[in-house]
């Protein structure tokens, strides 16, 4: 049995931290932009029942959670869970525009955001004097009379309660955990819901008889080391209330990219090439303005079968910011892998392996050519 005499950590409890996640983000555009599909069960995916059972849930909104279906869950899955349902193709270049609006009301509150994915990110709030909830509630309503989309916040001091927070009452939730709900909070949770414990994890912990968060509390370190190496000694810390993780609002990017989606899928190798220039010019843009450039150009598309590749290709110098060089690399990887038969729903170009552009890297760039 583990005890807080072993625990020789402290609390850290003087940070404001906010994770704020979209709710069911893009079944809720979909249905935004299409009112009258808001009592249907609506999934992400292409319709099983047209692409002979191949294709993966993207996501799907709560009338079709209610019968099971989530994320990752195979389409034909899907349909049986909810036979019902109506299947829409994702628009991800949708998604992304209206991710960019949202993160824009974000940046209205702070500047010390970490992104995790479109639709979710971190907020530290530390240095804001005014009460969290006020704060939460403000943007909450923000969001959803610019934009008519709901949010979840979670609240807490670190980022770990503040994800579950956020996880913990949705949709359209705002959930508190302070230093004196640690216990009731993290006691009654199946052990699936602790951050951290994936599927092989839960699954272990089944074994050991770890069933809740109460029963994890009750390891000792040691014991928790043995069984799950480092990730033992994080889950004895989290289960605990301790995560000193800051929000990560200084990272350096490591790669800057753009890509299309098309609905119908693009067919012809002239179409190809066409998107390449219109691509490698948003890119272009792109480095410019974060002032980076990189040795790496990365093609990445994606089939009328949902298969995504990936294909790279390396130079030895510094990618010149320039769309001629840039979309020209594009056909040499093209040329390269022998093109696309497949009909493609997804074109992305990505620079890679960045580092700034400094006024010497100019200098001989624009002396070079």
């Amino acid at each position: 049995m583990g005890s807080l005499l072993e625990f020789p950590f402290k609390l850290q409890t003087n940070r404001k931290i906010l994770h704020i996640d979209m709710d069911a983000f893009y079944a809720q555009i979909e249905i935004r932009d299409h009112p009258e599909l808001k009592a249907k069960q609506v999934i992400l995916a292409r319709d099983p029942r047209k692409s002979g059972g191949k294709g993966v849930v993207a996501t799907a909104n709560y009338n079709a959670r209610k019968l099971g279906v989530h994320s990752a869950m195979s389409s034909m899955e899907a349909l049986e869970k909810a036979p019902d349902a109506i299947f829409l193709d994702p628009d991800f270049d949708k998604y992304r525009h209206v991710s960019q609006q949202v993160h824009e009301i974000f940046h209205e509150y702070t500047d010390k955001i970490e992104p995790v994915a479109f639709d979710e990110a971190y907020l530290d709030l530390t240095d804001r004097p005014e009460p969290l909830i006020t704060i939460a509630h403000q943007m909450q309503q923000e969001i959803y009379d610019k934009l008519q989309l709901t949010s979840s916040v979670g609240i807490s001091f670190n980022k770990f309660l503040a994800k579950l927070a956020s996880e913990h009452n949705k949709p359209a939730g705002l959930t508190v955990i302070r230093v004196e709900d640690i216990r009731a909070f993290l006691d009654n949770q199946p052990i699936e819901n602790i951050r951290g414990v994936g599927v092989k994890t839960a699954e272990k912990m089944h074994e050991l008889h770890i069933e809740t968060g109460r029963d994890l509390y009750e390891q000792s370190q040691d014991m928790l080391m043995d069984e799950f190496n480092k990730q033992g000694f994080e889950l004895y810390q989290r289960i605990r209330g301790i995560d000193d993780r800051p929000v990560e609002y200084e990272r350096q990017r490591k790669s800057i990219g753009k890509e299309h989606t098309f609905n119908p899928p693009i067919r012809s190798e002239d179409d190809i090439l066409a998107e390449f220039k219109i691509i490698a010019h948003e890119l272009v843009k792109a480095l410019q303005t974060q002032k980076m450039h990189g040795k790496t150009l990365v093609l990445k598309v994606r089939d009328d079968e949902f298969n995504t590749t990936t294909h790279r290709m390396t130079q030895n110098d510094f990618i010149q910011n320039d769309e001629g060089v840039i979309n020209n690399i594009a056909i040499d990887i093209l040329e390269e892998i022998g093109g696309y038969t497949k009909p493609l729903r997804l074109i992305g170009l990505t620079v890679t392996g960045l580092s700034p552009v400094s006024f010497e890297n100019l200098a001989l760039s624009l002396y070079e050519s």
